[in-house]
Order: C-alpha cells, then sequence, then structure tokens
C-alpha cells in the first residue's frame, strides 16, 4: 500500500501541490480590490432590469456574455459578491486551466516529469498573475479551458462528426473572449505538428476553421449591435512592434518587472537576483536544446502561439494578455524537458531554483495589487466622507498624474479610484447615480484652473457636486 501511495505522489505531484496551494491562493486574490478597468467593464454590478437584454449580444465593443451573466450575478448584492464573486470564478477557471494543461501534455505523450514540470510551470509562472489576480479577466481564463477542451476533444473524437461539434466548442470560447477564435486555426495546426492529422486533413481543417471565423464575423454583422471602436484597438505599426517587444519578455523572461521597470519600486539588486534564480531552467529549456526549435512539432507549436497572441499583438497588448499563449509555451518547455533522459537531476534543480523566483515574484506582484486596490478604497471613502450627505450627480475633475504605473499591478491614483467610481461601491451603490470626469494638465496652477471649472459647473446646475482629484488628494465643492 505504501509503495502505492509513493507511485501515486511520484506520478501526480503536481496535481497535488496545485489543490494544496488552492485555499491559498484564493485566500490571498479575494481581499483585491478593483482597479482602473475593473470599475467600467461588464462584470461590474448592474442593476438594469434589462441588463441581460441589452448587453447579451453586444456591448461596448465586445461581445461576451459570460461578463454580461458575472455582472448580473454580482449586482444581486455587491457589498458580499463583489469582487469575491469575480476572483473565484478567475481563479477556478486557471486551477481548471492547470489541469487541462495536464491533460493535454498527457495526450501530447509527454513523460510523467515533462507533464509535471509542465502542468506547475504553468501553474505558477508570474505570467499569468496579471490574469490570476485581477478582477476582471475571467473571459480570458475560460476562453482558454474552452478552447484546450476544444483541442482534446478534437483529437479524441474525430471521426464522430467533429465538424459539426467542433465549432459550436470553438463558439462558446469565442463569447468568452474573442480570441477563443483563434483555436479554430490552432486546433488543426497543432494536431498536425503532433502527428494527429495528415497533411491533406490539416488543409482541410483550416479551411473549416477559416469557415468559422467568417461564421463568427457573420453572426456579429446580422445581430444587434451598438459596437464602439475603441482608438487602442485600431492597428498601427509602431504598436504592433511594441506589442511584440512587450510579448517577447512578459512571455520568455521572467524576472519581477516590479523592481526592473517601476520607478518608485525600483530595486535592481532583487530584480537581478530574480532573474538569475531562473536562468539555469531557461538554459535547459531555450538554450541547450535549441536545436530542437527547428523541429516540425516546435515549429507547429510556435506557429500556434503566434496565432493565440495575435489579436493581441495588433490591438492592445499588456501582461494580461501573456495569458493566451501560455498553453501553447507549456507545451514548448514540456517538449523539451521530455527530450532529457540524461541530467535530470540538474534539471529538476534548475526547476526549483525558478520555483523559488517565481513564488517570490508571484507574492510581490500581489502585494502590489493589494496596494493598489486600497489606494481607489482610501480615496473613494475620502470624497464620500467630505461630501457629507448623497447627492444625485459628481463631476470628478482630475488633475493629470505623472505618477508611473506598471500594469494591473502598479496603477495610477486616479484610475485605482476608477475615476471616482470606486465610490459607488462605498455607498453600496445608493449614490451617487452618475459620474462624469475629465482629466486637465497638471501645472502650477492646475489646482485653481480645476476650481474654475467646478464652479462653473456647479453655478450651471450641472452637477450637485464637484471632486477635484490630485493625485490621492481629494478636494469636494458641495452646492451652498
Amino acid at each position: 500500500m505504501q509503495n502505492c501511495h509513493c507511485q501515486i505522489i511520484k506520478e501526480y505531484w503536481s496535481i497535488i501541490v496545485v489543490i494544496v496551494l488552492l485555499p491559498l491562493l484564493l485566500y490571498a486574490a479575494i481581499p483585491i480590490l478593483p482597479t482602473h478597468d475593473d470599475w467600467v467593464g461588464t462584470t461590474t454590478p448592474d442593476f438594469n432590469p434589462f441588463f441581460i437584454k441589452e448587453h447579451f449580444f453586444f456591448y461596448g465593443y465586445h461581445w461576451r456574455p459570460f461578463d454580461t451573466w458575472i455582472g448580473y450575478i454580482v449586482g444581486r448584492n455587491p457589498q458580499i459578491l463583489y469582487p469575491s464573486f469575480n476572483h473565484v470564478c478567475v481563479i477556478i477557471g486557471h486551477v481548471v486551466n492547470t489541469l487541462l494543461v495536464y491533460l493535454l501534455l498527457c495526450r501530447l505523450k509527454f513523460n510523467k516529469t515533462a507533464c509535471n514540470i509542465g502542468m506547475l510551470f504553468f501553474f505558477i509562472i508570474p505570467a499569468t498573475m496579471a490574469t490570476v489576480l485581477a478582477v476582471d479577466s475571467q473571459n480570458q481564463v475560460y476562453a482558454l479551458v474552452w478552447d484546450i477542451t476544444t483541442f482534446l476533444c478534437y483529437v479524441k473524437f474525430r471521426k464522430k462528426k467533429y465538424w459539426l461539434w467542433w465549432p459550436i466548442l470553438i463558439f462558446i470560447a469565442t463569447l468568452s473572449k474573442e480570441n477563443g477564435l483563434m483555436w479554430a486555426l490552432i486546433c488543426p495546426i497543432l494536431a498536425y505538428g503532433f502527428d494527429f492529422i495528415d497533411k491533406r486533413t490539416l488543409k482541410k481543417d483550416l479551411l473549416i476553421g477559416i469557415c468559422i471565423m467568417a461564421a463568427y464575423v457573420l453572426a456579429i454583422l446580422l445581430l444587434p449591435r451598438n459596437i464602439i471602436i475603441h482608438p487602442d484597438y485600431v492597428p498601427e505599426d509602431v504598436k504592433v512592434i511594441k506589442n511584440i517587444i512587450k510579448f517577447f519578455f512578459s512571455t520568455f523572461i521572467t524576472i519581477d518587472y516590479i523592481y526592473l521597470l517601476h520607478q518608485p519600486s525600483r530595486n535592481l539588486l532583487l530584480a537581478g537576483i530574480t532573474f538569475l534564480l531562473t536562468v539555469p531552467f531557461m538554459y535547459f529549456i531555450f538554450i541547450r536544446k535549441i536545436k530542437l526549435l527547428g523541429q516540425k512539432k516546435m515549429i507547429c507549436n510556435i506557429i500556434c502561439l503566434l496565432i493565440a497572441v495575435g489579436p493581441h499583438l495588433l490591438t492592445v497588448f499588456s501582461m494580461m494578455h501573456t495569458y493566451a499563449g501560455l498553453a501553447l509555451l507549456t507545451i514548448m518547455v514540456a517538449y523539451i524537458v521530455d527530450s532529457y533522459d540524461t541530467t535530470i537531476k540538474s534539471l529538476a534543480v534548475s526547476f526549483a531554483l525558478f520555483l523559488i523566483a517565481a513564488i517570490i515574484i508571484d507574492t510581490h506582484l500581489w502585494h502590489e495589487s493589494m496596494k493598489s486596490g486600497l489606494v481607489g478604497k482610501r480615496m473613494a471613502q475620502e470624497a464620500i466622507q467630505k461630501t457629507d450627505k448623497p447627492v444625485k450627480s459628481v463631476y470628478v475633475i482630475i488633475i493629470e498624474d505623472d505618477y508611473p504605473k506598471l500594469s494591473s499591478f502598479c496603477v495610477i491614483p486616479n484610475e485605482a479610484f476608477g475615476w471616482g467610481l470606486a465610490s459607488k461601491y462605498e455607498t453600496n451603490y445608493q449614490w451617487p447615480e452618475s459620474i462624469q470626469d475629465t482629466t486637465i494638465e497638471r501645472s502650477l496652477t492646475a489646482k485653481k484652473e480645476a476650481m474654475r471649472i467646478g464652479m462653473e459647473a456647479l453655478n450651471k446646475n450641472l452637477y450637485d457636486c464637484i471632486w477635484i482629484v490630485n493625485h490621492t488628494e481629494i478636494d469636494v465643492i458641495n452646492k451652498k
């Protein structure tokens, strides 16, 4: 019996680690408060009785019914459910993805060592944290849940009218987030790379994949919609180049980017230590076995990785968007680990050092996320306290802040404040009913200018109250 238990632990140790860490991850993430886009997405509490009807198909420039349901659910009791329910959904989804990655690696016939290292790599790599710790990232996580599920079904049930159910699964993934559609192309390319299908079937299924994508575009054109083209989503050459650079570093280089890039937090020594701890593992994966990158399986996988993140590279790419390609990055890692039959102990030691670095970085990212959320909460509480009484409408005048930011971890104070929207949460969405905001340039006279604009708006009876935001300070002008 003891030998049986030891064998189970040896074969499935990564799954055991993930199960043990799950309660800790939930405990750490649930208190993280919303910031920035968390206050304006469809997963925020919504009390519109026609919310589902009006937003189920389109909202802004998205078609994400799953997000709509989240917003509807947390709107029933926001003080209890928001953002706790959102965090639970994200973390459970990430754990499901981690288990699916293990099944995926097994399906690709990697050895147990490669499957275990790959699974834990995916679960804990800091590149996931911008998604795992965020309030508004259910779409990213569950799109991947459905995408990996689609591929597993694609290779297992190919003879059972896959051309019928394959588009349905892709479509469900896409209704979580648009980049889920890319697996209509990834499935046949990845399957071909790992010899599940031949070249003739690849061509046929790529055509089916293109038809799936065309059908989605047609559905968008035919269904009721209210699409707003955000300027950040318009491709530009310089932006695409910057996005590719961000993608490369955030995906392949594991380092504490807060210590490296965020000027107020900069500590090059600690950044260097976290990077050095990861170097041995990266050497074993990407340098020592660099010739493997030229093999058919790796070439197809790299193509799939680029397809997965392609929509973000062309529009907006941040650390959160790295998540879309991490399952495919994990396949690369597992494939190379699988190729080792000697020096496995050295590889294990290098991976242990990588895990130490990952835990240090993940903890720092969590700490900064907590801090940013608390800054927004304090600002909201101050605004409510100084306003003194419920008001119907508020005009928020923001003096442009030159405080540096880094992704969703180190957020500019006025963005943590949600441009005033965090105040609604502090009053349990009782008031203010409407909030409008504007931003003025920072200067020596900016505060006087903000006061002038505010008084002018009050004298015209446009608003009931003015909030002037200067970094973390809130000044309130009430009607006399």
